[in-house]
């Protein structure tokens, strides 16, 4: 079985999860803004658990291209009272907290969030590794080439999945070595890679199982999907589930995503086409 233990529930990922994106940010690609009041958070979290989500992740920190940099106490300001409120309408909720910064993730577990997002692997805050081997929660690790500010300025890999494959099992030796039990690998498509990068990760993500840690993917409307079909992000919901519905496929155990609902069939339809040959 592959699982997560997220507040001493085992959480069994061998029948894929699907992740609900919360972003407390007013400059989120697609959302942004859309969630700044407690009615409309309380609300959207609602119906993403009722559809099937397993997991929320609270953001506040936008890490799209190009996005404004915010001090750790303007992070912490918008995400806490957040953490704060989901848990006290949602007692059993799983919350994941989505920042690169060590001492946020600290206080949002210390709230009530079960497992930390950190789309830098560490990189963006030396303290993050010891950190989440301290308070022994699942730590999910995002490849980004660069910070969001930059990463998507001219991205270059000798080959983006072996390059990757590297990156991931130097972090993974590292994190056990200190003693973390549950880590997640996410290849952070759109995080300094061309669209021919994210496809080429995208085709070979069944590679990554050889890293012996579940895989997210994180595809949810990305400019991967909109671009290429000369589409906004608006309208890129059908694009999503093909691209979802291929990570399944090829071994993801979890999906991030802005639309549960869609997400929780692509993984039932899956689930059957496993199932024809029984």
């Amino acid at each position: 079985m592959i699982s997560i233990n997220c507040n001493g529930t085992l959480i069994d990922l061998s029948t894929p999860k699907i992740m609900g994106i919360l972003n407390c940010t007013p400059d989120s690609f697609f959302d942004g803004g859309k969630y700044s009041n407690l009615n409309a958070i309380v609300n959207q979290v609602e119906k993403m658990l009722s559809e099937g989500a397993t997991f929320i992740d609270v953001g506040a920190y936008s890490s799209r291209p190009g996005a404004k940099h915010i001090s750790e106490e303007e992070e912490l300001n918008r995400i806490l009272p957040v953490i704060k409120l989901l848990i006290s309408e949602f007692p059993s909720i799983l919350i994941s907290v989505d920042t690169f910064r060590s001492q946020i993730a600290e206080q949002c577990i210390h709230h009530g969030a079960c497992i930390v997002n950190d789309i830098a692997a560490g990189d963006m805050d030396m303290n993050m590794f010891s950190t989440v081997t301290k308070l022994q929660v699942p730590y999910i690790m995002m490849h980004m080439q660069g910070t969001p500010q930059n990463m998507q300025k001219n991205p270059v890999y000798k080959n983006v999945v072996g390059d990757l494959l590297y990156y991931f099992s130097k972090k993974i030796t590292e994190l056990r070595e200190l003693g973390l039990n549950d880590i997640i690998t996410d290849v952070g498509f759109g995080f300094g890679k061309t669209i021919s990068h994210n496809f080429q990760l995208l085709k070979y993500l069944e590679l990554f199982k050889n890293l012996e840690t579940p895989i997210l993917a994180g595809l949810s409307r990305k400019g991967m999907l909109y671009k290429p079909l000369n589409i906004t992000t608006e309208s890129a919901l059908n694009a999503t589930t093909a691209a979802n519905t291929i990570a399944l496929l090829n071994g993801a155990n979890i999906l991030r995503v802005h639309d549960v609902k869609e997400a929780v069939e692509a993984v039932k339809i899956v689930e059957l086409l496993n199932k024809a040959d029984e």
